[in-house]
């Protein structure tokens, strides 16, 4: 999967927010963040929360536009993904998320 970085103040507060869809095999890494919400947003997402040694805390599936809202407590950050990826991906919670350029 693609993880497109969201670290800087505005990056995070839109998140995905106005987008119209995500590209399948791609993502956005919000950071740092241990909640969300889906005002604004066109489209279902899975949520998958991460500790700073990225793994997996938590895993929201098929949270819906203008309905949902999410939080994982002691998340470093969250990695949004269209809704079923993260099944599709094989994500679980405890396993860890290795990332590289």
């Amino acid at each position: 999967m693609q993880l497109e970085i969201a670290d800087g103040f505005f990056a995070r507060l839109l998140g995905l927010m106005g987008r119209k869809k995500l590209p399948q095999g791609q993502g956005l890494l919000i950071l740092p963040c241990n909640s969300i919400h889906m005002l604004f947003m066109r489209f279902s997402i899975d949520a998958v929360y991460v500790d700073k040694n990225f793994v997996i805390k938590k895993i929201v599936r098929n949270l819906r536009p203008w309905l949902g809202i999410s939080a994982c407590f002691g998340a470093h950050a969250v990695i949004e993904l269209n809704a079923g990826a993260a099944e599709n991906f094989g994500l679980e919670v405890g396993s860890k998320i290795i990332l590289s350029q």
